[in-house]
Order: C-alpha cells, then structure tokens, then sequence
C-alpha cells in the first residue's frame, strides 16, 4: 500500500520469513554455517533454538534454499503437533516414497532403501523440523530412532531440530538423555543488539529500494529498538505499521508520536515503559462524595 508513496520495490517489513532479505548478522551467519556444515558433514543431530521471533524459520528457509541448490533431499516438517503415525505419513509424502503411506512399517523399509541408496551414490538426505518443541514424547522417540540409521562414513539421515528455547528444557528430560547424546551441534538465536537493530532496518529499506533512508531518524531508530527488544519479528511489525500510518498521514518522516500510537496498538511492553492506569468509572454515590460533584459541567 505505501510502496509507491517511499519508491519501495517491494515491502521491506513483510512478516513472513524471506531469505532475499536475510540480515547477516554474526549470529546468524554463524548458525546458518553450522546448519549447512552440519548436513553436509553428516554429523546426525543438529538443533537450533531462540526467543520467538528471533529468525529461526527463515534460518531453516536458508538452509532449505542450500538444500535444493546442492540437490539434497529432504522433508520439511513445519506442523509439529502431529501424532507418530502423521509424523511418518508427511516424511513420506516430502520425500515421495513409493509405499503404503499411512503404514509407518512401510514407510520405515521405504525410508531406509532410500537412504542406502543415497549414502551409496555419495549422497544424504536430510529431515527438517520446526516449532520442534511442540513435538510429542513419542515422535521426539522415533525420531531419536531414526537418528540411530547410519553406515561406517557417518549418519544417513541429517536431523534438524529448531524450536523455542522450551525445546532445550525438554531434551534435557532425564527420558531424552540418549537424544541429547547425539546432538552434536547447537546454535542459538539472541535478540539483536542496538547496533545490529539499526543496521537490520536500514539493510532491509535498502533491499527494497531505498539506499539511503530517510525516514526513521536516528533518535526514533533507537526508540525502535528499544520498544522491540532486538526481536526481528517485532521491528518488522513495527516498522510496518510505521511506514503505514506515515503514509496515511502523508509525511515522508515518521515522528515519535506515530510510534506510540503504533505501540499502543501493537499492545507492547518494553522496559521502562510507564504503565497506563485503566480509566476508572465512578458510581453514582462515589461521584456524590467526591470533590468534583457540584462544580457545574
């Protein structure tokens, strides 16, 4: 809607998790090559966890897009509140194994042959898990066994697992202890610090068209970060509604004021924000007794 209005090529706040705009940040960078090191390498278990809203999906987004240009072959598992046997039926569909699907027998035979035929050419195969803290004992079980399938030359199946930081809590149940075992990698995604915050908003205007942004000065910039904690997701809203009310308004600069509308729809919380007092409605007898009553209207 206010593309044309600041001359963006495309929306530089879009919520959903898009690798074209990915913020290369230390942290990031470093566990997207952990990710990509970890498939290629073989290692079995890798995990990745952060706050919401801190990039975890469009980091496995990532890893999806190396996928497909190194042709490795792989599911992706985004619903994670599924039961053992849904768990092996969209396995199966991902890596369109030719088999009775909702029979997780056949599909752990079918699973197998495709796997040693893949580690046989030289080649692996990947499973791809988001939102894994919601999964299931049970499915978090099959597939610690799955993680057991491997050859002499390392794992035939490379399992990633992102998820909120519930997920280390869970593996760190006295039941999971032999998962845990095998994880041999971990990354771990932090909000990002005020410098970084700046920088990702002036990265992403500057993806969309507009190199030298002009419409968050420096002091609202800050004040951005502030009320967002560092959270990508949350300054992406942000920023969104932002560049929204601008354009509504029709001023090319937004102003502190604007903000604090914008977060007082958002419903936001920072640290050391002032709390509102709710509005407190009077009854009759109270307004009787209370020092306004005969003052005129």
């Amino acid at each position: 809607m206010y593309n044309a209005f600041f001359g963006f090529k495309e929306s530089p706040f879009n919520l959903s998790p898009d690798p074209s705009f990915l913020y290369r940040s230390p942290q990031h960078e470093e566990a997207l090559a952990n990710l990509i090191y970890g498939v290629q390498s073989r290692k079995g278990f890798i995990v990745l966890t952060g706050e919401v809203g801190t990039g975890k999906t469009t980091m496995l987004q990532c890893l999806r897009d190396f996928l497909e240009s190194q042709r490795i072959e792989f599911a992706f598992l985004f619903n994670s509140r599924v039961t053992v046997d849904q768990f092996f039926e969209m396995i199966a569909y991902d890596l369109n194994l030719r088999c009775q699907r909702a029979s997780k027998t056949e599909v752990l035979f079918a699973l197998n042959n495709l796997l040693i035929q893949q580690a046989n050419s030289g080649r692996t195969t990947a499973l791809i898990v988001d939102e894994a803290h919601n999964l299931s004992w049970e499915v978090l079980e099959e597939i610690r066994l799955l993680g057991n399938l491997e050859t002499r030359h390392g794992k035939l199946l490379q399992i990633v697992l992102a998820g909120q930081p519930e997920l280390d809590r869970k593996l760190d149940a006295p039941d999971m202890r032999q998962l845990k075992q095998r994880i041999v990698l971990r990354c771990h995604l932090c909000p990002l610090e005020e410098s970084e915050a700046i920088e990702y908003i002036v990265t992403r205007m500057n993806r969309a068209g507009m190199p030298n942004q002009t419409v968050f000065p420096a002091d609202l910039l800050s004040e951005i970060y502030l009320r967002s904690q560092g959270i990508p997701r949350l300054i992406n809203a942000i920023c969104d509604n932002l560049l929204l009310n601008c354009f509504a308004l029709e001023q090319r600069v937004a102003t502190l004021e604007v903000l604090d509308e914008v977060c007082a729809d958002m419903r936001l919380e920072w640290p050391g924000r002032r709390p509102q007092l709710p509005h407190r409605v009077l009854t009759d007898d109270q307004y009787r007794q209370s020092p306004y009553y005969g003052r005129g209207n």
